[in-house]
């Protein structure tokens, strides 16, 4: 099976990072996208809001780096989830997106920085790489407590966007 989903839009709120007991970090926010749309000649836009949650060192890097406004690239997979609301009662669910990748789109003179983080599965990181399509800069410089020698994805595995400037949300 296959479960990869990819969003490109702007954090509503700060991230709130928390920890687990084994000391790993859990990071959630959630980010808004919109597409522009033409309906019988009237201009319309509709927003969605999905919640995301980074894990270990990038939900850290996710929170000393990004706030509530900045401009994400996320790549990742759907998560289910189902509880019982302890008000009502009722059952309740929601999908959300747990965080694989992130490139920060925010250019530098916005006071954000712009660069990509990746955790692996070997627990070991990367940093650069991304989507050239929706960034309108690129920097290789890593963040200020960098790792030696950034890794980028070989060439030929990276999808093919298409994506109209209209289409972005910000």
């Amino acid at each position: 099976m296959f479960n990869k989903i990819i969003l490109v839009g702007n954090l509503t709120r700060d991230i709130e990072l928390k920890y687990a007991q084994g000391g790993s970090a859990i990071a959630n926010t959630a980010i808004a996208t919109s597409r522009k749309f033409t309906v019988n000649g009237e201009k319309k836009e509709e927003t969605c809001f999905v919640d995301i949650t980074f894990f270990g060192r990038s939900g850290e890097v996710a929170n000393q780096y990004l706030r509530k406004g900045s401009k994400i690239l996320v790549e990742g997979r759907l998560k289910f989830d189902q509880w019982v609301d302890q008000t009502s009662g009722q059952k309740r669910s929601k999908h959300s997106v747990i965080v694989e990748t992130m490139q920060m789109l925010d250019s530098r003179g916005e006071g954000g920085s712009q660069g990509g983080y990746t955790e692996s599965d070997g627990g070991s990181n990367s940093y650069g790489g991304g989507y050239d399509a929706p960034q309108p800069k690129t920097y290789n410089q890593a963040p200020s407590y960098s790792k030696p020698s950034p890794a980028r994805m070989p060439e030929n595995n990276l999808p093919e966007i298409d994506i109209n400037e209209d289409e972005i949300p910000f």
